[in-house]
């Protein structure tokens, strides 16, 4: 099964001046649901590379067992330093196509997504 997780590259919370993007454990979980799967799982955001972590996603109460998972793992975090660029990707080329949640994803996928 060949999996697109789609993150986001926004990382303002409006014009708050707060830092914003994806929620560490809406992408661990899922991320490791499908890798134990022995899913093809591809990363891919609006701009490419690391997608930017919202920091309220990264306390120390917001840690679960996928998340510390995600911070051993050297092979993870390495695949979602370089995501792909979401444009330069066929969506048909997969069978399921997943959206990690956070703030971020309200502003750059709203309207736009594949």
């Amino acid at each position: 099964m060949k999996i697109l997780m789609v993150l986001t590259s926004h990382d303002k919370l409006g014009d708050t001046g707060k830092k914003t993007g994806f929620w560490l454990e809406e992408f661990a979980a899922p991320y490791y649901v499908f890798k134990d799967a022995a899913a093809d799982i591809t990363l891919a955001s609006p701009k490419g590379g690391q997608p930017p972590l919202d920091p309220g996603s990264d306390t120390d109460d917001a840690q679960t067992e996928a998340t510390q998972r995600f911070k051993l793992d050297a092979d993870a975090q390495k695949v979602l330093a370089d995501t792909k660029v979401l444009s330069s990707i066929d969506a048909d080329g997969f069978d399921a196509i997943f959206y990690p949640g956070g703030h971020g994803p309200l502003w750059d996928l709203a309207e736009d997504a594949c």
